[in-house]
């Protein structure tokens, strides 16, 4: 409502953009944007009032119609334009946050993406852009997945693969969240939700043992040690490198019977 107030107040040429977009399409973000501010984009050739509004944020862009979509009757940034938006106005980590989000709900692609970068190919940020639609993968499960992803890469680890089932000569365990095969390490982002069942958190230890009678090593993080202290995560998983080498070696060395 409070979009829709705007918009009608400041011209034809404003639509919601950027943070206010990305949560009318239910996308992913770092941090929720304050309930009493609103994002707007206005065309540089929208003549109405270009005065400040307060809880009013205002950026200066053309707006392609193929870049616009109607939400419930209010004119959004479609979901390929949003994304490009923050990718280029915020963090990196922030960026592909909402980039894996929209391709995970199938909301875009990545040839969509990629329409609009080029669309925007002197703007400000579209370097990081660029980056952003590189690095993202519909395959990260939530917000949390995707920030270990970034803080992988910031560590200098392996690409991890995504989603992989995996277990031993007695068939599936079950699916790892991230997995170096060359290091037989496993890693899980722990979310909150995922121990509120104390059932739930019983049935993840059976999990974790019988992964590591299959000679993998495995490694959780929550959202806290992945924000705050991403170092120790990267320590933790290069420690279980290290000993899922030296494991795999063992297990070649091992005479056949």
């Amino acid at each position: 409502m409070r979009l829709a107030a705007v918009a009608a107040a400041s011209g034809c040429r404003t639509v919601g953009s950027h943070q206010t977009a990305a949560v009318l399409l239910g996308l992913d973000l770092i941090g929720r944007p304050s309930a009493n501010l609103v994002t707007v984009t206005r065309s540089p050739r929208d003549r109405g009032s270009r005065g400040s509004r307060t809880g009013v944020r205002v950026h200066s862009a053309e707006l392609p119609v193929r870049h616009l979509i109607v939400r419930d009757g209010i004119r959004l940034t479609s979901v390929a334009r949003t994304v490009v938006d923050l990718a280029r106005t915020c963090s990196f980590r922030d960026g592909v946050v909402v980039a894996d989000s929209a391709l995970r709900t199938g909301q875009t692609t990545l040839p969509e993406i990629s329409a609009v970068i080029c669309d925007c190919a002197r703007w400000p940020g579209l370097r990081r852009a660029r980056a952003v639609a590189a690095f993202s993968d519909c395959r990260a499960e939530s917000a949390l997945e995707s920030i270990g992803r970034v803080v992988f890469g910031e560590y200098r680890l392996p690409a991890p693969e995504l989603q992989v089932w995996v277990g031993g000569d007695l068939g599936v365990v079950g699916r790892a969240d991230y997995f170096w095969p060359r290091y037989r390490t496993i890693a899980e982002a722990d979310g909150a939700i995922k121990y509120a069942d104390p059932r739930q958190a019983m049935r993840q230890l059976d999990r974790d043992a019988r992964l590591r009678d299959a000679g993998f090593e495995v490694v959780h993080f929550t959202w806290q040690e992945i924000t705050l202290a991403p170092w120790q995560v990267a320590e933790r998983i290069r420690g279980a490198f290290v000993r899922g080498a030296v494991r795999g070696r063992r297990e070649r060395q091992r005479p056949v019977r």
